[in-house]
């Protein structure tokens, strides 16, 4: 069925995505709301890349569960982390090295961007909410929280083991160093939104000029932050390098995160308290995942440095992940580009990436889309100039295509190995 020549699949997940923007209050119901009606639809009058009813409902999600878990895992794990961060007294001491003015909350989005070329994004964006909360006094402007979103996942596009959308290029033949191309738009990106943002939020509240008062570091606490993050590293590095299919049958990086909070419960607690809350944010980005795993997007246009650069606004309000991998399948694209794209395309809303959505789970007021479009407009300026910087001193270099689909699979590919099965979605510009 279609409207207008639009299959009514993208028609009721468009409307979802509008309901969320307008109805920021209700965003969970929101999101629920169009799970059901999409699923409904699709049982009784569509199917699942091929397999009607129920059978291509189980089918698909046989294939969805693992990333889902993997973020329910990481945004549950990642708040706990959040707050052992906070107590660990390095917030409070920030005001000791950073600059007074301005620049000290652009040195702040820096440090960001550097932890995410290395950590997992969502962690990236909470550990800088959790500074900002400290740095000024929880009264932190919208623009910069969408300059925290856009650090972590700009931070996270030229590193293989920084982005979702990245690991999946390299898990796929592409190389580190094709992928690293992406830092020269990045960076010029953060040179723009970062020294807006950090002017935005020094008008609104100025940064502490000094420590909080008998603030010290508390040594236990960063030792766990350090164990959590670690193990999620080393997990994700050691199966990519040894086994990749294993990350496609278990959710491992979000079990190495919750092994690693096991462990040393011991030594500190969590607080327990904050999973509630974390886990509506949690839900709702399921949500939306499973929304966008179900629409029947078969192929892109033509690769270009033109698509690319609109896939980058696309993957704001459409899952990264299977955009990647259609990519990939069709080949002929310019890997540092796209990774550029898809990477740091998601942070012009709030929903658009895992990053946003973690940090709209410590900042409610985030979850208004006017506001983030109002206040962070300097991100879509940030991405756009990157870009045409990044074409400007690289130029387009496509690579051949790499990968021909077989006929009558699916049009998602998996992310390990590019099988011919549904590929594990996720709304990360991780």
């Amino acid at each position: 069925m279609a409207i207008a020549g639009i299959p009514l699949d993208f028609v009721l997940f468009g409307l979802t995505l509008l309901g969320v923007a307008l109805l920021h209050r209700h965003t969970l119901k929101v999101a629920l709301a169009g799970l059901v009606v999409i699923t409904l639809y699709k049982l009784v009058l569509g199917d699942f890349f091929g397999t009607p009813g129920l059978g291509g409902l189980l089918q698909l999600l046989a294939h969805e569960w693992v990333t889902l878990a993997n973020l329910l895992g990481l945004l549950l794990g990642f708040a706990l982390l959040s707050d052992h961060f906070e107590k660990s007294g390095t917030p409070a001491l920030l005001p000791r090295y950073l600059p007074d003015d301005w620049k000290g909350g652009f040195v702040m989005l820096l440090l960001v961007f550097v932890l995410s070329s290395f950590l997992d994004n969502i962690a990236a964006a909470m550990i800088g909410g959790t500074m900002a909360a400290v740095l000024y006094r929880k009264r932190v402007h919208i623009g910069f929280l969408a300059a925290i979103v856009a650090a972590s996942n700009a931070g996270g596009s030229g590193s293989v083991v920084g982005d979702t959308t990245t690991t999946m290029m390299w898990i796929a033949g592409v190389s580190p160093g094709q992928v690293f191309e992406s830092y020269v738009g990045a960076v010029v990106a953060l040179a723009i939104f970062g020294v807006v943002a950090a002017r935005q939020q020094h008008a609104f509240q100025p940064i502490m000029k000094d420590a909080v008062p008998g603030a010290h570091l508390h040594w236990a606490r960063l030792g766990i932050v350090a164990i959590i993050l670690l193990s999620a590293v080393a997990a994700n590095v050691y199966f990519n390098l040894r086994d990749p299919a294993v990350l496609e049958r278990l959710p491992v990086i979000g079990i190495a995160v919750w092994v690693a909070i096991a462990l040393t419960t011991p030594w500190r607690r969590s607080n327990w308290g904050l999973l509630p809350e974390a886990a509506r944010g949690s839900v709702f980005l399921l949500s939306l995942v499973l929304c966008a795993s179900m629409m029947p997007v078969q192929h892109l246009p033509a690769a270009s440095w033109q698509t690319a650069f609109g896939l980058g606004f696309v993957s704001a309000v459409f899952d990264n992940i299977p955009l990647t991998a259609l990519a990939l399948h069709q080949g002929g694209y310019d890997w540092g580009f796209l990774a550029y794209a898809v990477g740091f395309g998601g942070s012009m809303l709030w929903f658009g990436s895992s990053a946003g959505v973690a940090l709209a789970n410590m900042y409610p007021e985030a979850r208004s889309v006017a506001a983030w479009l109002k206040g962070g407009w300097h991100v879509a300026l940030g991405y756009v100039l990157g870009f045409f910087v990044l074409l400007a001193v690289l130029g387009w270099h496509p690579d051949a295509p790499r990968v021909r689909q077989a006929a009558g699979t699916s049009p998602f590919t998996s992310v390990i190995g590019l099988s011919a099965e549904p590929v594990a979605s996720s709304f990360t510009s991780s």
